[in-house]
């Protein structure tokens, strides 16, 4: 039989501990606080702690860039093209000095000068106020999570080395960490819904399927380091309702499910989403659809408006924008969600990107890539504002003033 070596029987001692170590303090600083809904505040002083080092960094990057005379600013446009500020004389210029033998300068009309507008036009349409809706938002600030970024282009050999150190606090401590409370949320999920799911129904059942979700939904917040604060918690959505909110990311769900009960409405799938759901609807009665059943409106309105009449029965959590935007503004609602004629309560969620994008851009990343860059940034910052509850009125075009309401939270400074 092998037999250790003393050094290496110290070795696999020191790391039992430090497993024993850590699991005890997930359980005690991460778990038992997300089961009882209590916060010991540390989340709050790393961001504040983070927000420090952020504004000292940013502060050293413009003091060397104004030592070295490098440019701190460039213009910024938040969309699909890049642009460069150059004038109207420029460019026709640049357009004769490639295709014409005649002056640049010559004051005549030139067929190929009509090429500069029709790029112009063309960049006009494709590069529109909707388009920038769907780019990631640019910061003013560097917070560490890149080498730099659009705007501040001088790093000091002093930020490089702190760089270098976040990525190792991010990859090897956070990264470890949140994977573990994101695998241990979603276990007790499964496993606590689909145990409840065999209780007759009743106040008992009703009582732990509500505790369970906050539990596993709280512990999944705290496996992407979140800080939410919440607003206006007396207008949270009631049963028999319909909650609405702007779409920036998948965690939308997380965000408002850890302070509040609802049922969920979506497609089903397969694999792993596929056995969550099926445990979720034992617990609670969610609404999923088939493939086939999504693609009919009237079907997918029937069912809503059957959950919402059972006044016993969870708000249900819609997000009429349909796609994700990138957290400045508010697209139009799809009005199908209105149409149920039940009690509407407006959600507005509005993310911080200074310590990390929550935003997801489908075309770009895939859900896996997505989840990777949420769980090696910062923290997930947000404020989340509960609205008056709204009625609909006669002949009332009622998704509008939901938008015109969260878009004065998210958009008016």
């Amino acid at each position: 039989m092998f037999l250790l070596l003393p050094f290496d029987s110290l070795v696999v001692n020191l790391l039992g501990i430090s497993i024993t170590v850590l699991f005890t303090l997930l359980l005690v600083f991460i778990i038992v606080p997300a089961i009882f809904g209590v916060s010991f505040g540390i989340r709050k002083v790393y961001m504040k702690t983070l927000l420090k080092i952020f504004q000292w960094a940013t502060l050293r990057i413009e003091r060397g860039a104004k030592e070295k005379n490098h440019p701190l600013y460039k213009p910024y446009v938040n969309g699909i093209i890049a642009k460069e500020p150059t004038s109207l004389e420029e460019e026709i210029k640049e357009i004769r000095r490639s295709g014409s033998g005649k002056a640049l300068d010559t004051p005549e009309f030139e067929l190929s000068d009509i090429f500069y507008f029709c790029r112009k036009g063309i960049e006009t349409i494709m590069d529109d106020e909707v388009t920038k809706r769907f780019s990631a938002e640019e910061l003013e600030s560097w917070n560490l999570l890149s080498r730099t970024n659009y705007n501040f282009q001088y790093i000091s050999l002093r930020l490089t080395v702190l760089w270098g150190l976040g990525v190792l606090i991010r990859y090897c401590f956070l990264l470890p960490l949140r994977i573990a409370l994101a695998f241990t949320g979603i276990s007790l999920l499964v496993t606590g819904t689909t145990v409840v799911g065999y209780l007759p129904n009743g106040r008992c059942k009703d009582f732990l399927s509500k505790h369970v979700h906050l539990m596993c939904y709280r512990i999944c917040v705290r496996a992407l380091t979140a800080i939410i604060t919440y607003h206006d918690r007396e207008n949270r959505p009631r049963n028999g309702g319909i909650c609405v909110a702007n779409h920036t990311s998948p965690i939308d769900v997380i965000i408002l499910a850890s302070d509040g009960y609802y049922a969920m409405v979506g497609q089903i799938h397969g694999g792993l989403m596929g056995v969550i759901q099926r445990a979720m609807v034992k617990a609670c009665p969610h609404v999923w659809f088939e493939r086939s059943e999504v693609k009919d409106r009237h079907l997918v309105a029937r069912r809503l408006t059957e959950h919402v009449q059972d006044k016993s029965k969870l708000p249900i959590l819609i997000f009429p924008e349909g796609t994700c935007i990138n957290n400045t503004s508010v697209m139009m609602f799809k009005k199908g969600s209105f149409e149920i004629g039940a009690t509407v309560y407006p959600v507005a969620i509005k993310y911080d990107p200074q310590f990390g994008d929550a935003f997801w851009n489908s075309s770009k990343y895939g859900m896996v890539t997505y989840l990777l860059r949420m769980m090696t940034s910062w923290a997930i910052v947000c404020s989340v504002w509960y609205l008056p509850p709204m009625t609909r009125q006669p002949e009332e075009v009622f998704e509008s003033r939901a938008v015109s309401a969260l878009y004065i939270l998210l958009e008016c400074p």
